[in-house]
């Protein structure tokens, strides 16, 4: 689950970003819906804990965000987020699915090597698994990051928009992807996206609309 009460963000020498509050259930589908620059990225990374809330209440997977320390954050990121950003961040180094073992150790874990090969299998990516990222195709790409990021089974899955580029076969198929996935962990699925054809595709999800904000001070 994932509640927002008076949630209030500022860049250093940036206006005020004041998020309307919001509450969705575990297992529930949030679209962050808003004009490239309205905060949507902004509103992902503090429920990921990479940024901290400077005023308002936060609680992701019945966690307090701004309680965590540094350290605290990371593991609990790690275990408990699953991030699929705009740009996938897969190592070149390293194989498919020597990027999905990054996961265990960035939270602290052992490898599960059958949980890998597992996540493999469900989404098609088994013949892939020794490539490297250059490799792969746009949508290949995609589906590894989605693996990574549904791994640990994780109660929150938070993608920054996934269909910007894509024609719309190509969206069809990637938000049948995310809705499996998250389906498959029971987690909350918080989508960022400008794409009308998202709010189309997902009609019974819940939409926290981002305008255009105007300066103001922190309390």
């Amino acid at each position: 689950m994932i509640e927002t009460r008076g949630l209030k963000h500022a860049y250093p020498g940036g206006p005020v970003l004041h998020f309307d509050d919001v509450a969705v259930p575990q297992g529930g589908t949030l679209l962050l819906s808003g004009a490239s620059g309205s905060g949507k990225s902004t509103w992902l990374a503090l429920a990921a804990g990479l940024l901290t809330p400077q005023a308002g209440e936060l609680l992701v997977a019945g966690q307090s965000v701004a309680a965590l320390q540094a350290g605290e954050r990371d593991r609990w990121r790690a275990r408990c987020i699953g991030f699929l950003p705009q740009k996938l961040f897969l190592s070149e180094a390293l194989s498919v699915a020597e990027n999905l073992a990054l996961v265990y150790f960035a939270s602290g874990l052992s490898v599960d090597r059958a949980a890998i090969d597992r996540s493999l299998e469900t989404l098609a990516l088994r013949t892939l698994a020794a490539r490297k990222p250059s490799q792969l195709s746009g949508g290949q790409a995609q589906r590894v990051a989605l693996a990574r990021a549904l791994l640990l089974r994780p109660p929150v899955l938070l993608v920054d928009e996934p269909t910007a580029s894509l024609d719309d076969a190509s969206c069809a198929a990637a938000l049948a992807l995310l809705q499996q996935g998250a389906t498959q962990t029971g987690a909350t699925l918080v989508i960022a996206t400008h794409d009308a054809r998202v709010r189309q595709a997902l009609p019974e999800a819940q939409t926290l609309a981002f305008g255009a904000r105007t300066p103001e001070t922190l309390a």
